[in-house]
């Protein structure tokens, strides 16, 4: 896997609509094009073609199809926000209601396209904006978690950081496994499980 790195930043960071238009429409290309041929067939040719513009011109935003799958990967990141937590109920009895909305709500962000988000956790290099990225999807994602379990009655853990890191890992490497490389195992059973468990855990169930 290709380290951080310069090659792999996008080369013009549109400043006009129509430059913006432009480059979504080649990542919009990327994906049909990795998802149709692969990664490895998946060239910077291939998806100039599909996006209609030469390749000349494609590598004026991206110098090669890493940096294209790895802002692919960034968009896929910053998609995938918690946006209904703050409508939840938080009566007492609800928390399993509660820790269902956030497994259903992360296996939701996974469902678009299961085989392009395989090649993206596989293949995808680590570009210094991917790792910003993710860093800052989890520092938010961890304070949401933790300011909600503060506020539920149901909740018995001695330490909330730890436990609002604890579940969020658990519930998104899960959710990347099952959606990306299902193997016959049906999304509702996994669901289920992922459920009873993280209840049980914050209930402090013996």
């Amino acid at each position: 896997m290709p380290s951080a790195g310069r090659r792999l930043d996008p080369r013009r960071k549109p400043r006009q609509v129509r430059a913006e238009l432009t480059r979504e429409r080649i990542l919009t290309a990327a994906a049909h094009i990795f998802t149709e041929h692969g990664y490895a067939a998946g060239t910077t040719n291939r998806i100039a073609e599909r996006a209609r513009i030469s390749i000349g011109s494609l590598y004026q935003y991206f110098p090669n199809k890493d940096a294209i799958l790895a802002e692919l990967l960034v968009q896929h990141i910053d998609r995938g926000r918690w946006t209904q937590a703050d409508q939840l109920d938080l009566s007492p009895g609800s928390l399993q209601t509660t820790v269902r909305a956030l497994v259903r709500d992360a296996i939701d962000n996974h469902r678009d396209d299961p085989k392009l988000l395989r090649i993206m956790i596989e293949e995808a290099p680590l570009s210094q904006e991917l790792l910003d990225t993710v860093d800052r999807h989890g520092q938010l994602r961890v304070g949401q978690l933790r300011e909600l379990l503060a506020r539920h009655p149901d909740v018995r853990v001695r330490d909330l950081d730890t436990a609002a890191e604890l579940i969020l890992f658990t519930v998104e490497v899960n959710t990347h496994k099952l959606m990306a490389d299902p193997r016959g195992i049906a999304i509702e059973t996994v669901e289920n499980e992922l459920v009873d468990m993280v209840t049980r855990y914050l209930r402090g169930d013996q």
